[in-house]
């Protein structure tokens, strides 16, 4: 099981719903970790008992931004979390017959995964090379290539990234390593200016 909420119904939920993990990622910033990975199943709650994409995919946009925003809301910003959530539930529907986990389970290539998964809304450059070696490193997704096209973060024996999140040990080195690159980063920013 995965353990990324600290909550086990939640946890529970992204470990065998693919649609519950693709939400979780989409909502993995600017909010903290347990928040991003606990609200699908918040969603899933106020939607009734169930995630499908389709149902998602055809709801009227501002009934969705209603559910994202009742409090305690889903992410920082529901509104504009509730639009990517229903964008990636309709390119799930057009792109892939409405099975999330088609997108990796499909992939000829690591090459092609990481193109299918750049492609998904909320997925820049680095979250989707994150997330890529998260299904490679937890899901057991592991196309030819998957660990160079996701690199440094599919390198084995790391603590850089989500992907490497496996309990509450390793979410401490990983939040560690998180806290030195911000403070490499405000370093260097002081020694340009």
């Amino acid at each position: 099981m995965l353990h990324l909420s600290g909550d086990p119904d939640a946890d529970e939920l992204i470990s065998r719903d693919p649609l519950a993990l693709l939400v979780g990622f989409v909502l993995d910033q600017q909010i903290p970790l347990e928040k991003a990975f606990s609200s699908p199943r918040d969603l899933r709650d106020r939607l009734g008992g169930t995630l499908d994409a389709a149902a998602i995919a055809e709801m009227e946009p501002d009934a969705l931004g209603v559910i994202f925003s009742k409090q305690p809301a889903l992410h920082r910003f529901p509104v504009s979390n509730s639009q990517r959530v229903q964008q990636l539930c309709r390119l799930i529907v057009e792109d892939y017959q409405g099975q999330p986990s088609r997108i990796w389970g499909t992939a000829a290539s690591g090459q092609e995964l990481l193109r299918r998964v750049r492609a998904l809304p909320g997925f820049g450059e680095q979250k989707a090379k994150i997330f890529v070696a998260f299904l490679g490193k937890q899901m057991g997704a592991r196309p030819e290539g998957w660990e160079d096209v996701s690199r440094p973060f599919g390198d084995p024996g790391t603590h850089l990234s989500v992907a490497d999140i496996t309990g509450p040990e390793s979410l401490v080195l990983v939040r560690a390593h998180k806290a030195e690159m911000k403070a490499a980063a405000k370093a260097a920013k002081a020694a340009v200016s």
